[in-house]
């Protein structure tokens, strides 16, 4: 019911309120042209294909444009070249950055399919209409991801993301109704 694209870092100045979806991380620079070496943040590798740009997100939350003039996977990463990152030295200052692209342009899923940063935030409440809390974040350890749901006070109740308990998933409307089985949840 979940797939990973992640949502990336903070606004910066010319890309301010566009909302971003991180693909990859760079790792490190690799090769002597300037590319760069970068893990995986999407279930969709092949996504990087006809991709013309990617929006770089440092550490720091500052954003930039890059062109991405080629791309290869190898092993578990991707291997990328931008344009004016011609040499180690140059790619180095992009060690540690965020590679997005923009929410509109996230790899459609299929109908019930859902991003964990779709997730996160969402309001969860039973079938009955009492509130149980918000979506802190979504883990993957098992079969199924799992909710993480914290309430006001701070408590939380892990729910596995399965449709015979959230019987209803309204990412545009920021909730989720569970029909939770006796003990799951603490009230």
């Amino acid at each position: 019911m979940s797939a990973g694209e992640g949502a990336a870092g903070a606004e910066g100045p010319e890309l301010g309120g566009l909302e971003l979806v991180a693909v990859a991380r760079v790792a490190k620079p690799r090769g002597v042209r300037g590319e760069v070496a970068a893990d995986l943040l999407t279930d969709f590798p092949e996504r990087f294909e006809g991709l013309a740009e990617l929006i770089a997100v440092t550490p720091a939350g500052e954003r930039r444009r890059l062109a991405l003039e080629g791309h290869w996977l190898h092993g578990d990463r991707v291997v990328l070249k931008f344009a004016g990152y011609d040499t180690p030295e140059a790619a180095a200052a992009l060690a540690g950055c965020e590679l997005a692209v923009p929410e509109s342009e996230a790899v459609a899923l299929g109908e019930d399919e859902f991003y964990d940063w779709q997730l996160a935030g969402c309001r969860v409440e039973t079938v009955e209409g009492v509130a149980v809390g918000a979506v802190a974040e979504v883990l993957h350890l098992g079969a199924a991801p799992t909710l993480v749901i914290r309430d006001e006070r701070g408590r939380e109740n892990l729910v596995p993301f399965v449709a015979s308990i959230c019987v209803e998933v309204d990412v545009a409307g920021k909730r989720i109704r569970l029909d939770a089985p006796e003990g799951l949840i603490e009230l």
